[in-house]
């Protein structure tokens, strides 16, 4: 390995390195997660709630943002969702189930509200046989609704506007007679219609109007509200939609209308997401949006009607014939993930690998620990074989040889131990070889030039005796 790798700037520079880009994973999986939402009709009461809680998360800098998108329609927005191009969507079951879609919650329900003046007699929904039904129209959907409810109990519609008041009705046979809210109590009055429907909540403005205005065209000011029967036998052939109680009372009055529960049939607007989106993130969304309910109803009165779908267990909220995400189970069983459940499998990884190339780490340590000392080892046995060449030298050419051979070895070493860390009892080891053979180098020449050694022999002997005694076994 090249030895800048292993000097210590290089090192603290990976050090910080490494810091920094545990810095910015912690910046990264800290940052909010922006999801988007579209919302359809884009003037309608859902696309209030949720650009009102959108600002209210911003706010509040929470860890999710919603980024609200309008839609001219419900059937647009549920679009949006199913092509991958929403994150979430308020969907219309009835009109559009995303095949990837997976509920949060129930934003608000929608019953079929049929009313009809008392003296028409018509109390249950099969009771229309033969009639003229008025339909306020609010939605697009809201006449295929009735449609295939009609389709149920074996009944056919009428054109919408072909069947006039003097038109003798076939059995089984209903005529829609499309209404606007203003003409509701005229239809009525002039025999055009014989009941009147509304899809609404039942609490709504819609709702309660429509009941007004039927009991105002009627002479005794009394009306019936109609009941669906069969309600779970219609949710599981049309599964989108519902079963709903209008509660006794609901409308007021005295008597209170209507004086007992009727039970009909609904469709619900509801938030819902792709399956795709991790459950921490859902849990996090539906979390605040319930627990804000109280700080969004004034800006946005819908949110008192959120409701969480209904389910027994976690089993059934996620098998249910409309399913909902996990990540909402978790908040409504609270069960929600903490920081490290999120990242857990993350974690382990994390802890393998990272033990795992700790070892190669030290593995690699050793092995240029190994190294460096075999590099040492090198030099100090050839410093010694210099040792003993020196002594058998016989020319100065030869000596000269062997000098510039130790300069060379010196060198190395130098660089060896700038670029390294040595420990002390190896530098004195070949301090004591490099001083060896340098005397006796010196020793050499005096003897090739006739001249007795003396002090400077007896000085050579003690180092090379010095230095002998550490490179054998006893001394280790």
């Amino acid at each position: 390995m090249p030895a800048f790798l292993l000097r210590r700037e290089w090192l603290l520079v990976a050090l910080a390195l490494g810091l920094a880009a545990l810095a910015g994973a912690v910046v990264y999986l800290s940052r909010p997660t922006t999801l988007t939402v579209a919302v359809g009709p884009r003037d309608g009461a859902e696309a209030t709630l949720l650009q009102t809680y959108a600002r209210a998360l911003a706010r509040g800098h929470e860890d999710v943002r919603l980024k609200v998108v309008p839609y001219d329609d419900v059937r647009d927005s549920a679009e949006a969702l199913q092509r991958s191009e929403a994150d979430l969507a308020v969907v219309r079951p009835d009109v559009l189930l995303p095949e990837n879609g997976l509920t949060l919650a129930i934003l608000h329900d929608e019953a079929l509200l049929i009313v009809a003046p008392a003296s028409a007699a018509i109390e249950s929904f099969p009771d229309l046989s033969r009639k003229r039904l008025g339909i306020v129209e609010r939605h697009q959907a809201d006449v295929p609704f009735v449609t295939n409810l009609l389709g149920f109990y074996d009944f056919t519609a009428e054109p919408l506007g072909e069947a006039g008041p003097d038109k003798v009705m076939g059995p089984a046979r209903v005529a829609l007679v499309p209404l606007k809210p203003a003409e509701v109590t005229s239809a009525v009055a002039e025999g055009r219609v014989d009941a009147v429907a509304v899809i609404a909540a039942p609490a709504s403005k819609a709702a309660i109007s429509t009941v007004r205005a039927v009991e105002a065209a009627s002479t005794d000011k009394q009306v019936n509200f109609v009941s669906v029967p069969d309600g779970e036998a219609i949710i599981q052939r049309m599964p989108e939609l519902q079963s709903v109680t209008i509660p006794a009372g609901t409308f007021g009055g005295r008597p209170k209308r209507p004086e007992e529960d009727v039970k009909t049939v609904g469709a619900s607007y509801r938030l819902m997401a792709r399956g795709s989106i991790s459950r921490f993130t859902v849990a996090s969304v539906t979390q605040h949006l319930f627990e804000w309910r109280s700080k969004l109803a004034p800006q946005a009165p819908i949110a008192k009607l959120m409701k969480a779908p209904d389910f027994d267990s976690s089993v059934a909220a996620t098998s249910a014939r409309l399913p909902n995400h996990p990540g909402a189970v978790d908040y409504f069983e609270r069960e929600q993930q903490t920081l490290f459940e999120r990242y857990e499998d993350y974690i382990y990884l994390l802890a393998f690998f990272g033990g795992t190339i700790g070892s190669g780490i030290a593995w690699l340590g050793q092995r240029l620990a190994r190294e460096r000392r075999e590099r040492i080892d090198v030099v100090l046995d050839r410093l010694l074989d210099l040792l003993r060449e020196v002594r058998g030298a016989r020319t100065q050419d030869d000596l000269d040889g062997l000098v510039r051979e130790t300069d060379s070895l010196v060198a190395d070493v130098v660089q060896h131990a700038r670029a390294r860390n040595i420990d002390t009892r190896t530098i004195s080891a070949l301090i004591l070889a490099i001083d060896a053979v340098h005397a006796a180098v010196n020793d050499a020449r005096r003897t090739l030039e006739g001249r007795e050694p003396d002090a400077t022999r007896n000085a050579a002997r003690t180092r090379t005796a010095r230095l002998l005694a550490l490179n054998t076994p006893a001394a280790e």
